[in-house]
């Protein structure tokens, strides 16, 4: 870890408030939070410009070479593409858990966009995150609804009076991080915590992907064809087809999967029975919520598996773009929070931040929140349009899989980066025990109870690195 000056605990506050223009401690890279040293992280004027959004430029550096910045923006052609290949990388997501969940996916992929642009709004364009359902909800709402996995959830509204609840929950301690700062945040949760929640995010959710595409051989080869397009694709391609290699490289093994088994007659054929008969414009079912107290004790806690999640995806976002986005964490909670709300009053799943869109721009180096406005408006497309969402869900699960395995795969490894980011001294067996506990126990699955709640593999994993730390690193004032 990097430690701070000798005197700068003496001449720092002790909390970071919302941010106004930046002063010399924190361009020099201090935490004006905690008196510690973060990052080197280079202060950015446009940025860091005392505004509620940011001052934005036009980028105007070579995409083979140069990063695009929060606040640059791209040409509209450049910029609908890397959007529509981020509506990609979350749509898979967005659309299982309502599915397992009973909810509406048309009606959670319309949310998910309305969501992430209020996300825009409030965090003043400040934070590249994509808002879709939450897998965090999935076990509290089986259990307070009773759900037998298939069809319609005929107990939904009570869910969603649990779902409104945690919201509400988040966004107050969103707004408790606006007023108090980070700084507590950040002691339970520092970078030797924060690293692990994001490796096991990706790892968690491996045992799942690498079923889906294991059900028989052609599935399984179709999945491997889809890793080695998309990987040749980042590899082997420059400029702006790097930048979309997941959407190119879905299209490529969409072609090859639809000679193999439309053409050539292998595997099962994509069925386009259902983009025929579906319409091109339709609103989705709306549902109202209905508050029971036993349903809000059930699901209402997931809003701290959430601060705990997103704490993980925002620390990777800065260490991805060195922009000190950590004083705009306050923003974010209260921003998801609200969208979360916003989401379950009319039927739609929780919302959280995405690590598989983080996992995007860690490949393709495309940080500007921009892009994001252009994901959400095209979502809202698709969830307003029953046609376009009958075109997308033709896409093989094999196909899915294959590009998860690459996106799950970069959300690991962008938990060991915040790691190296944050130089974590692992000849410390405290720092050791504490990775490899949790890690384990996340990848595992690995559930405890807390009377009806059940944590789930995330939610132990998180507990026990917060516990642990707690425990093992105890420093002295």
């Amino acid at each position: 870890m990097i430690t701070p000056p000798e005197n700068s605990s003496q001449s720092t506050p002790h909390s970071q408030k919302e941010p106004s223009t930046p002063n010399a401690l924190e361009t020099a890279g201090i935490d004006v939070a905690t008196g510690s040293a973060t990052m080197n992280l280079p202060h950015n004027p446009d940025f860091d410009n005392g505004r509620w959004f940011p001052t934005w430029r036009p980028y105007g550096g070579d995409l083979d070479r140069d990063p695009v910045g929060i606040n640059e923006y791209l040409p509209p052609s450049k910029s609908m593409l890397l959007g529509i290949q981020h509506t990609f990388a979350m749509f898979g997501a967005t659309v299982l858990a309502p599915l397992l969940m009973g909810f509406d996916p048309n009606l959670a992929i319309l949310m998910s966009g309305i969501c992430t642009v209020m996300f825009f709004v409030i965090t003043g364009g400040r934070m590249p995150s994509y808002l879709g359902s939450s897998f965090a909800f999935i076990g509290p709402v089986i259990a307070v609804t009773a759900y037998a996995g298939v069809g319609f959830n005929a107990n939904l509204n009570v869910a969603l009076g649990g779902i409104m609840a945690c919201g509400i929950i988040y966004a107050l301690i969103g707004l408790l991080v606006m007023k108090t700062g980070t700084g507590w945040i950040e002691r339970l949760m520092p970078p030797i915590v924060t690293g692990a929640i994001v490796m096991i995010i990706g790892l968690n959710l491996a045992p799942v992907t690498i079923q889906g595409v294991s059900a028989n051989q052609f599935d399984a080869w179709m999945a491997t064809l889809t890793v080695l397009l998309i990987s040749g694709v980042a590899v082997f391609t420059r400029g702006m087809l790097r930048r979309l290699l997941l959407l190119v490289g879905l299209i490529l093994s969409y072609i090859a999967y639809f000679v193999m088994t439309n053409v050539l007659g292998y595997g099962v054929p994509i069925d386009f029975s259902s983009v025929s008969t579906a319409s091109w414009f339709g609103l989705p079912s709306i549902h109202a919520p209905r508050f029971e107290m036993s349903a809000i004790i059930l699901i209402a806690p997931v809003a701290f598996i959430l601060v705990a999640e997103n704490l993980g995806h925002f620390k990777a976002v800065e260490g991805m773009t060195k922009a000190r986005v950590t004083p705009y964490m306050g923003r974010a909670f209260f921003a998801d929070g609200l969208a979360t709300t916003f989401s379950a009053g009319f039927g739609g799943t929780g919302v959280t931040t995405y690590a598989e869109n983080i996992g995007v721009m860690a490949v393709t180096k495309v940080y500007s929140t921009t892009i994001f406005v252009v994901a959400g408006l095209v979502a809202i497309m698709l969830g307003l349009s029953p046609k376009f969402g009958a075109i997308i869900q033709t896409i093989p699960p094999a196909l899915l899989g294959g590009a998860s395995i690459v996106v799950f795969g970069l959300i690991a490894i962008a938990g060991a980066k915040i790691w190296i980011d944050n130089h974590i001294d692992f000849s410390k067996n405290s720092n050791l025990i504490i990775a490899a506990v949790t890690v384990i126990m996340g990848t595992g699955n690995f559930s405890l109870h807390l009377g009806g709640f059940d944590l789930g593999g995330i939610g132990t994993a998180t507990l026990t690195a917060i516990v642990l730390n707690a425990l093992f690193n105890r420093q002295k004032d």
